[in-house]
This record gives structure tokens, sequence and C-alpha cells, in this order.
């Protein structure tokens, strides 16, 4: 890939003042609540995919206010495999996936920029098949668990099944054309990321369908990839918690289309 400078932000677009990290083909954003126990295993095995890639790379964790040693291990990690792929770690300070999600993306100037979560439920391998389609003039590239050709390693319960069903029923009304905007892997053109994420409220978990919705909205082609995806036992997703919320924000959306 020929290394190339990315196009200017739109006029009007604000980014974080901090935005210093040098150009890169392709940068990953890892949003870290709690993550020590993973990262390790992450980070290891991310960075022995990137650096046989054609394409120069970087990872960002970004700590989402973890009360354990998430940031201190994600230094250690970054320290050690630095050598082989850039690894950063920043901050924030805002509650909320979509919040970190958002701070890493605006804080890029990489061609090609996007984010997978810290569990690698899906494989980082996705991304040589989404920097193809990137290429090939797609604005989004995201993970899918519901086409016909994706399959589950280890399932989820059956109670997140369900509530998955429900609101995957909803985000069509959002985002249509889309099977799966929760699968925790998406891969953008960096100025149409930027484009839409300005235009973005949602913090929580329904980050993801308002990021789509306003990248379809902004004219952009959205590609969906098959994979083969591991449920995490230890997900950070709460049904209550984080559930709730979500069903309201994608409600919210929906309310605003209409008016």
């Amino acid at each position: 890939m020929t290394e190339q400078l990315s196009a200017p932000i739109p006029h009007g677009i604000s980014t974080p003042a901090d935005r210093s990290r040098p150009f890169v083909d392709v940068e990953l954003i890892i949003p870290a609540l709690n993550e020590s126990a993973r990262l390790p295993r992450t980070l290891a095995h991310s960075v022995a995919f990137l650096r046989d890639q054609p394409w120069s790379s970087r990872l960002v964790i970004v700590d989402n206010g973890s009360v354990d040693d998430t940031p201190a291990v994600a230094r250690r990690v970054a320290a050690e495999l630095a050598c082989e792929v850039p690894v950063e770690v920043v901050g924030c300070s805002r509650p909320g996936k979509g919040a970190a999600v958002r701070r890493g993306l605006l804080s890029s100037s990489s061609r090609f920029v996007g984010f997978f979560d810290a569990d690698l439920a899906t494989p980082v391998e996705t991304l040589s098949t989404a920097v193809e389609h990137l290429e090939a003039g797609a604005a989004a590239v995201i993970a899918s668990r519901h086409l016909p050709e994706s399959s589950f390693v280890r399932p989820q319960q059956f109670g997140r099944r369900a509530g998955g069903a429900a609101f995957r029923l909803l985000a069509r009304g959002v985002v249509p054309g889309v099977r799966d905007t929760q699968c925790g892997f998406k891969l953008f053109e960096r100025d149409a990321a930027i484009r839409a994420l300005v235009r973005c409220h949602t913090e929580g978990f329904a980050f993801d369908v308002e990021l789509l919705h306003h990248v379809q909205q902004g004219g952009g082609r959205i590609v969906e990839l098959p994979i083969a995806w591991t449920d995490s036992p230890d997900s950070r997703f709460h049904p209550i918690r984080d559930g709730l919320p979500s069903f309201g924000a994608i409600l919210r959306m929906q309310k605003a289309m209409s008016a």
C-alpha cells in the first residue's frame, strides 16, 4: 500500500488537540475497561498478525476508566511490542464504549481507522479482507455474525441471543440492509468516519448503530463480512445496565428520523 496523507478534515469538524500520532495506513482502537487479564494475549496476537501485513499499522488502547491495572499492563505490553508494531495507550474520562471509541477515532490521522473488542471474539485476521474492501471504495467494513456464511465457535447464552434478536429488529429501521450492527469489529475510511462521528450523540452500546446510520446517510457504502465468532463468557455487556439504555437510544434515533 502506498503511503499517502489522509484527506483534510471537512470544514467545521474539530478533533482533539492532542492529535499527534504519525500517519499509518491502518490504525485500530481497542476500548478497554478492566481488561488487564485479556490485553497481553490480545495485543501479542494482534501484533504478530499486523507485523506481517503489507500496510503500516498501529494499535491504540483507550482506557475507559478502568479500576484494575489495565493502563499499567497496557503500557508494559506496549513497550515490549512497540519495536514490531506501534502500540499506544490513551485515556478517556467519559464513560461508555462509544466515548472511548470516539476518543480514539477522532485523534487519528491515518487512512483507515477502526476498532475491535479486547476479547478478540472476531479474528484479527478479518482485517485483510476489510482493507481490500476499503481500498475498493467502501466507507465502512463491519464483521457480521448473522450472514449465511457466518458461524459461531462458541455461541451466546439464550437470553443474550433473544435480546440481540430484538435489538437487531429495531436497528434495521435505523441502518437498513445491515444485519449486525453490534459485532465489535469495524473498519472505516477515516474521513467517512469523521463526518459520521461529529453527528453522533450516543456513548453507550448503541453507539455503533448511530455511527453506521450517519455513514449510510452520508452516502457511504457499508460492507458486512461473514466471520467465525467466539462469544466471551467475560463480556462487559450487562443486559440491564447496558441493554435497556441501548433500546432506549434506538427508539430515540427512530423518533428523530421520523420528526
